[in-house]
Order: C-alpha cells, then sequence, then structure tokens
C-alpha cells in the first residue's frame, strides 16, 4: 500500500518551502536551527496531534535548507531560488 503526502507550499525570500504535515511530528529542530528565524509554530496540527511548523515569522527564507538536513522526518523540502524568482535546478 502506498501512501500520498501532500505538500503546504509557501514562497518565501529565496526559497520555496514545501511541508509535509503528515510527516511533521512537531520536534522544533528547524525552529531552532534557522539563521533568520522565519520558521515558527503554525496553528493547523499535523498528524501527530502536535503543532506543525511553518515559514514567514522572522526575516525571509534565505534557502540555506538547514532546516531540511536537521528534520529527522524528511518532512521538509527546500527549492532555491535565483535573484529573478525561478527554481535553480540542481543546487544543494
Amino acid at each position: 500500500m502506498s501512501s500520498v503526502f501532500k505538500a503546504i507550499t509557501t514562497e518565501n525570500g529565496k526559497g520555496i518551502f514545501h511541508l509535509f504535515p503528515a510527516l511533521c511530528k512537531g520536534c522544533g529542530l528547524c525552529i531552532e536551527k534557522c539563521p533568520v528565524d522565519t520558521i515558527g509554530w503554525a496553528k493547523q496540527l499535523g498528524a501527530f496531534g502536535t503543532p506543525v511548523v511553518e515559514p514567514g515569522h522572522g526575516k525571509p527564507c534565505i534557502a540555506c535548507k538547514k532546516c531540511q538536513l536537521v528534520c529527522p522526518d524528511a518532512a521538509i523540502w527546500i527549492e532555491r531560488r535565483d535573484g529573478r524568482g525561478r527554481d535553480t535546478p540542481g543546487q544543494s
């Protein structure tokens, strides 16, 4: 049996922030590691009954991908954008 996870997508600063609420357990590691404090707690609850995270709380996202790297459940995916607002393929 396979599952389809739906993402909540937000364009914010230099990145496109994809959050998969069904995977987020609300550990808060991404909030701790974000160097510009753009990630904060959302009002909605995730699949585990804990608050999920969302961007847009501090400065705009700089697309450093630290949140993506520390997320133990792969609930965050960041796409970098170039200065004109387009996706930058092949960069990690």
